[in-house]
């Protein structure tokens, strides 16, 4: 009789994804806020108003990422569930970033 393995039981803590997400993540919101403060060193106009606003929601998701990260490290129970959770809106936060840059960068907006 041929045994299943439930995710559960592949999932394992030593190959989990949140230990590279919550650095990572950290990461990301010094350099969106990096971005942000030199884009306030410019002169004021629509595109830098556009670039400060979509890069502090980027912010924001990378910040929802870095902690649910770590709660999947402290929180055993909700681990894998939140670890899914940091990886989606990490992902959703590079994509964003890749958005911002393209559209600003080919003067779209």
């Amino acid at each position: 009789m041929k045994k299943t393995n439930t995710i559960e039981q592949v999932y394992t803590r030593d190959n989990d994804l949140t230990h590279h997400i919550l650095p990572n993540s950290a990461t990301m919101v010094g350099i969106c806020i990096m971005v942000i403060s030199i884009v306030k060193g410019m002169p004021p106009d629509t595109v830098n108003y556009l670039i400060d606003k979509a890069l502090a929601i980027d912010c924001t998701l990378f910040m929802a990422s870095a902690l649910f990260s770590f709660l999947s490290i402290r929180l055993e129970r909700a681990a894998l569930g939140l670890e899914r959770w940091a990886e989606i809106i990490f992902i959703f936060g590079l994509v964003s970033m890749t958005l911002i840059a393209v559209i600003f960068s080919f003067e779209i907006v």
